[in-house]
């Protein structure tokens, strides 16, 4: 079994997007004006379905995608606390509904409402909402609600930690996922999300956090933005610190594959125990494209882990047993239906 750790619903029905260009609206209109939920059949679903991310399981070779609302609209600089928390509930209840008319192709991860100034705890409920009642099994954490201008504390500071007690209380990981910048100095896809992979890093480096609360567990996307290609810099600012070796620091920290070349890939593998890295595409997603040089799709990452010369134990341990171990709720589930 292949299963996809980085799953967006980048392709959802045109009415989500027409709800929430009206719903930003709606603040900025003086007379208080409510915007309903979108309205969005079941067939519409599945046409945004079949023609994108199923087409591409089925061409590629995967098996089960963790699914999540699209990262870079979660924009949590815009509107205010009540708007991301509605405009979160959409986005779950959608993702929701994917996952049941698909159940074997899709489960769920959560976009957490969160706000520029707003305590981090207070997406707890959100996020207790999805895995009791969704039957989610984690979420996706924004590290800088602000949209590139980086106003919110560390993740290691303790403003989190109401946050952290729930995702432990419910035994779910989050993937560290930042969402679309506002700063004009930093390209989304290209810088944000690479800057906000790194930056995590280095701050689960230089903290506590872990002891505190040493079940936590979080994934960072895009292999690690620079940390692999760094690995040195983090041992030796760890050895310099007097911290703790970066092997205490991958009991919590786990990578995934959405690395768009070979050679990426195969730094990622030498660097980073194989324990340590789950398999994920981010399709359809932030490189849609073919790569003009080998006539294949730049996010087809199961291409690269099939290229390397793994033990097939490694293998099973990247395709599925790491996203089963880092995932509790998806194990239980696969096993509760024979999978």
């Amino acid at each position: 079994m292949i299963i996809d750790c980085h799953g967006h619903y980048t392709t959802a029905p045109g009415e989500l997007h027409v709800f929430r260009d009206a719903q930003l609206a709606a603040l900025r209109d003086p007379r208080g004006v409510v915007v309903e939920a979108p309205r969005i059949s079941d067939d519409q679903i599945r046409d945004s379905l079949e023609k994108a991310q199923i087409k591409l399981q089925r061409e590629r070779g995967s098996d089960l995608t963790i699914f999540s609302p699209r990262a870079s609209a979660m924009s949590h600089h815009l509107g205010n606390e009540a708007a991301s928390l509605q405009w979160a509930r959409v986005c779950n209840d959608l993702i929701y509904r994917a996952c049941e008319l698909y159940p074997d192709n899709f489960v769920g991860v959560c976009q957490l409402p969160q706000s520029p100034g707003v305590a981090p705890g207070r997406s707890a409920a959100e996020l207790e909402r999805c895995v009791r009642e969704l039957g989610f099994i984690g979420c996706n954490l924004n590290p800088d609600p602000s949209g590139g201008y980086w106003t919110s504390p560390p993740l290691s500071d303790r403003q989190w930690y109401p946050l952290y007690q729930k995702m432990v209380e419910l035994d779910v990981p989050a993937m560290v996922h930042v969402s679309s910048s506002c700063n004009p100095n930093f390209h989304g896809t290209g810088a944000h999300y690479l800057n906000a992979d790194t930056t995590a890093f280095m701050q689960f480096l230089t903290s506590d956090l872990f002891k505190d609360f040493p079940t936590l567990r979080f994934i960072i996307p895009h292999g690690g933005g620079a940390v692999p290609y760094h690995w040195g810099r983090y041992r030796g600012l760890a050895q310099d610190m007097k911290r703790p070796p970066l092997e205490e620091l991958l009991k919590n920290v786990y990578f995934d594959t959405c690395v768009y070349h070979l050679p990426g890939i195969e730094l990622l593998f030498k660097v980073v125990p194989v324990e340590n890295i789950l398999f994920g595409s981010e399709m359809v997603g932030a490189v849609r494209g073919i790569d003009v040089r080998t006539g294949q799709y730049y996010d087809d990452t199961k291409r690269y882990v099939d290229a390397l010369a793994l033990s097939e134990a490694d293998r099973q341990l990247v395709y599925s047993a790491n996203s089963r171990r880092v995932f509790p709720r998806l194990d239980a589930l696969l096993k509760k239906r024979g999978r």
